[in-house]
């Protein structure tokens, strides 16, 4: 269900979450294909996972450790991009926040916009599991909203409206 076709295209996903929600085996499964040898399953296994983790990240919690190196080693944009925003919903401790917070930095340097965009967005979301590292983020996203990409700019000044207040 996740393969054919090319990167541009998201294929059967939706079909994807519907059968994965609720099903832990289902979401064991999405959760071996970020390491498939197809870009386009590695891709649309990412964007499930990250529709899932948006209701139900609980049932991504066993899989954290593997979820945090993926983090650190993954190459490929798409799923970069979904882990920066999966990866903060879990439940982390101040250690591993610290620890993902450095990763997301280095995501900033990455040549797809889309992938600063979503590491802006996990930082922030770091935040609500680690207070202390609020101020530093904040201050981030400050300077990003003013030099960043368009879509950097724009998402930066969404981000700092929440962590400002």
């Amino acid at each position: 269900m996740l393969s054919g076709g090319d990167r541009r295209s998201l294929g059967r996903v939706a079909e994807v979450v519907d059968l994965a929600k609720g099903h832990p085996q289902k979401v064991s499964f999405l959760v071996d294909c970020l390491w498939d040898e197809d870009a386009c399953v590695c891709m649309r296994a990412a964007d499930a996972l990250e529709k899932i983790s948006r209701d139900q990240a609980t049932c991504l919690q066993s899989h954290k450790i593997h979820l945090l190196a993926l983090l650190a080693q993954a190459t490929q944009q798409e799923v970069r991009w979904h882990l920066a925003v999966i990866v903060p919903r879990l439940q982390l401790t101040d250690s591993e926040c610290r620890q993902i917070m450095e990763v997301l930095r280095s995501y900033l340097e990455d040549r797809s916009a889309i992938v600063k965009a979503s590491a802006m967005q996990g930082l922030a979301d770091l935040t609500d599991q680690d207070v202390s590292l609020r101020p530093s983020v904040i201050r981030l996203i400050r300077s990003l909203t003013r030099t960043g990409t368009p879509a950097m700019r724009a998402r930066g000044r969404k981000l700092l409206q929440k962590l400002e207040h």
